[in-house]
């Protein structure tokens, strides 16, 4: 039996263009505020295991082993590849991928940064330039896509909302699938974002890594997911569901809306360690 991997990463949802620095929403994007401080590599990262570490013929369990890497994107650029294991940036060293996101998030885009990087048993220094980061704070959550942009229409205003004493936090996740090698988030049903797409509700598709299960099946962001097999695919957790029970060799076929079109594909599901990207 297949295992299939889930990594939950608290930061997601749409990435917009803006200025640098933040800018409170206007008419068109009414209730967001946009932040442009930060950088970003477009790599997704996973800490290094100890079989990992042998494998890999390393002294020591520490850095963060690059599983993914965005097309056109700094680290694309500088030269990293998937398999690549980041011990030094910056010349701070690294210990782990909460470390090494938090040393990147912490220079200011724009940035030249050596990174030392272990790659078939040598150690090599690569030059990165990091790239503007942009996240998006609404009343629902903070999210943040890393590049993949849509553009909003105007909303309307909101209606006058009665006040409540009560202080309910909201949060919207974003899923990374292993199985398929693709970022994910559920939609609310009958919302804004849902409206948006031409769909009720579904699973939309934000991001889709380079050679990956998703990317040979032609998945592309912005797809929303609205079946697999002969389920239903309201949220992240029917996703899930669908896969445990993916036929025995693996293919699964999937329904999703494109420019508010039904478009079938055919998903050949694999096996991928969960990976955090920044």
């Amino acid at each position: 039996m297949r295992t299939l991997g889930l990594g939950i990463a608290f930061l997601a949802g749409l990435s917009f263009s803006a200025p640098g620095g933040w800018a409170q929403g206007g008419a068109g994007t009414h209730g967001f505020t946009i932040n442009t401080n930060g950088s970003r590599l477009g790599i997704g990262v996973a800490d290094v295991t100890p079989d990992r570490a042998k494998a890999l013929k390393m002294k020591d369990e520490r850095g963060a082993e690059v599983t993914m890497v965005r097309d056109d994107s700094p680290a694309s650029r500088a030269g990293l590849k998937p398999g690549d294991v980041i011990l030094d940036y910056d010349g701070k060293p690294v210990q782990g991928w909460e470390n090494l996101q938090r040393l990147v998030s912490d220079t200011p885009a724009g940035t030249d940064v050596k990174i030392g990087v272990w790659r078939d048993g040598q150690y090599i220094t690569l030059t990165a330039t990091t790239g503007r980061r942009t996240v998006i704070v609404t009343p629902g959550g903070t999210m943040d896509f890393g590049g993949f942009s849509v553009s909003i229409p105007p909303m309307p205003p909101m209606p006058p909302m009665p006040e409540f004493n009560i202080d309910i936090p909201k949060l919207v996740t974003l899923v990374h699938s292993s199985a398929l090698g693709m970022d994910e988030e559920s939609l609310q049903p009958d919302g804004q974002l849902a409206e948006f797409f031409g769909v009720k509700d579904g699973v939309l598709v934000t991001s889709v890594a380079r050679d990956s299960a998703a990317d040979k099946a032609g998945f592309k962001a912005g797809d929303v997911i609205v079946k697999m097999g002969d389920a239903k695919v309201s949220n992240t957790r029917d996703v899930s569901a669908a896969l445990r029970a993916a036929r025995p060799d693996g293919s699964l076929p999937v329904t999703v809306v494109r420019n508010k079109k039904e478009v079938a594909l055919s998903v050949m599901v694999e096996d991928r360690r969960n990976a955090r990207r920044f």
